[in-house]
């Protein structure tokens, strides 16, 4: 048995393997570029299995058609899997125009002598244009993160390989006719870096979607359902890893809690359904009205908070006002309401020494003065007061800190 042989029949199973797995990621998560990721890999056994085949064909063109045309099938769909993954508008008339010329390519290409390194160039670069292609869509979806860059890293010498492979069979040649192909040394060398970049491919782009599987888990157990801003969880958890930012680099920061004046109310008279829409409203209001960087939680009820990094006192009131006011000129009429619904705001920055339980508890407090003193407002803590005012949102946060 050749080397070729043996490194083709690995490349058979793993090219299996990773249309299995993949296959099971989409039927598990319902991922739609796991789905063309399996098919382009099950493409891919087909053109190993004609591999096999061609030594034993009397007339080897239709066989080597099928190999070229099933292994740029297979590419492609696996080009059209990253682009669904990633969520990145895939470049239709370039995936087209490659797939068109290589067709018609092929079939000029099968009848030149086989020693041409023409022949053997025009043959290559599809695979090489597709990788190239594929490289656009990562660029073009704009992550840096580790596994995307060494997926790159791993296209572009996918790529490589092909323009590297014609001259190889000059140097060594690859046979001298399509059958003898496999019993060649060429085989065996260009069977290699296939089996390189199949599993490296394969496995990075798996890491990849087990990755953003996590993280888009993460999100969901971090997001309120109803508003879509993060829930006490996810605050907690983002707006203590920002404090901890903040006091390392020395930046100030603000926490604005907020809470909605006579909700209960509004749900006693017109319904839970009209108090989620307003719910809704005042959510849409507190992310519009951010910076970016900024943190924003529903807690609970109708009671919210805002970490505002890079921002001191009077920002965070700015904010705070610019957001009261907003909401005070929502009309609510649709929903038959026709009073004014307001908000009530405490603004409290953030100390060298103070936890996330310290922050919440002061804008609590000056949200607490801020309801004490006719509620639609903004109050400031300024300065611990001597006997803090019991607030009831820093009561229930405060375990979870201590």
């Amino acid at each position: 048995m050749s080397a070729a042989v043996f490194v083709l029949a690995i490349n058979l199973f793993m090219a299996g393997l990773f249309a299995i797995a993949f296959g099971v990621v989409a039927v598990t998560t319902r991922s739609v570029g796991a789905r063309w990721l399996a098919l382009g890999y099950g493409f891919g056994i087909t053109d190993i299995v004609l591999e096999f085949i061609l030594p034993f064909q009397a007339d080897p063109r239709p066989v080597g058609i099928g190999i070229f045309l099933s292994f740029l099938f297979a590419v492609s769909f696996w080009i059209v899997g990253l682009a669904r993954h990633y969520r990145t508008a895939l470049p239709h008339m370039a995936l087209g125009l490659i797939l068109g010329l290589g067709i018609i390519g092929i079939v000029f290409v099968i009848d030149m002598p086989r020693a041409s390194l023409l022949r053997a160039n025009l043959y290559q670069l599809p695979y090489f244009a597709l990788h190239m292609l594929g490289l656009y869509i990562v660029l073009r979806a704009g992550r840096r993160q580790a596994l995307d860059l060494t997926l790159m890293a791993l296209l572009v010498f996918s790529g490589l390989q092909y323009l590297l492979k014609p001259w190889i069979a000059a140097v060594i040649g690859s046979g001298d006719s399509p059958q003898a192909y496999i019993g060649s040394t060429y085989a065996a060398i260009s069977q290699s870096l296939g089996a390189v970049a199949l599993i490296a491919l394969g496995l990075t782009i798996l890491l990849v979607i087990m990755r953003d599987m996590h993280a888009e888990i993460t999100a969901r157990a971090e997001t309120d359902t109803l508003s879509g801003l993060l829930n006490r969880r996810g605050f907690e958890d983002r707006a203590a890893k920002a404090l901890d930012m903040v006091r390392r680099t020395g930046q100030p920061a603000v926490v604005i809690a907020a809470d909605l004046d006579h909700f209960k109310r509004i749900n006693d008279s017109f319904g839970h359904a009209v108090g989620d829409d307003v719910i809704r409203a005042f959510a849409r209001l507190l992310c519009n009205k951010a910076e970016t960087g900024a943190i924003i939680g529903r807690l609970g009820g109708e009671e919210f908070a805002v970490l505002l990094p890079s921002a001191d006192l009077v920002a965070g009131r700015l904010y705070a006002e610019n957001v009261r006011q907003a909401f005070a000129g929502l009309s609510f009429a649709p929903l038959g309401i026709a009073h004014v619904i307001s908000g009530s705001f405490g603004v409290a920055q953030c100390r060298q020494a103070d936890t996330l339980s310290d922050l919440l508890h002061r804008a609590d407090t000056a949200l607490y003065r801020a309801k004490a003193d006719g509620r639609d407002r903004v109050a400031l803590m300024q300065h611990d007061p001597d006997e803090p005012l019991a607030a009831p949102l820093a009561r229930r946060l405060a375990s979870r800190f201590s």
